[in-house]
C-alpha cells in the first residue's frame, strides 16, 4: 500500500509540473479589434492582450488586407501592463478584410505566434 501511495504522489507531482509547463505560454487573449468581428470605421490601433507578459523587443505585429500590408509601428507594451501592447496603423483602413498576424516573446522566453481577422465596414 504505501509503495503504491508513493508512485501516486510522484504521478501526481510530475503530472501538476507537466501542466504548470503547458499554460507558460503567452497566448492571445482578446484584442481590439476583437476577433472575427466587424467594426464600423477605421481604428487607428490594435491592442493585443496576452494571458502572459510580453517583451516587445522581440515581438512582432503584421496587419495585411487585399492591398497588402498595411504600415503600422511596432508593439509597444501598454505602461500599466506588460501583457498589453498597442500597435498604431499607418493609415485608415479601406471596408475589406484584415489579418492580424502576431510573434511574441514571453517574459518566462517562450515564443508564440498565431494570427486572426477582422472585417472594417
Amino acid at each position: 500500500m504505501q509503495r503504491f501511495l508513493k508512485s501516486f504522489i510522484i504521478t501526481v507531482l510530475a503530472s501538476s509540473l507537466a501542466a504548470t509547463a503547458a499554460f507558460a505560454h503567452a497566448f492571445l487573449d482578446h484584442a481590439t479589434p476583437g476577433v472575427g468581428t466587424t467594426v464600423s470605421g477605421s481604428p487607428s490601433e490594435l491592442t493585443l492582450s496576452f494571458t502572459q507578459g510580453v517583451v516587445v523587443a522581440f515581438s512582432s505585429v503584421t496587419v495585411s488586407g487585399a492591398g497588402g500590408a498595411v504600415p503600422a509601428s511596432k508593439p509597444v507594451n501598454d505602461p500599466s501592463n506588460q501583457q498589453i501592447i498597442h500597435v498604431r496603423l499607418g493609415h485608415a483602413l479601406k471596408p475589406g478584410s484584415y489579418t492580424v498576424t502576431w510573434h511574441v516573446l514571453s517574459v518566462d522566453t517562450h515564443r508564440t505566434e498565431g494570427s486572426y481577422h477582422f472585417t472594417v465596414s
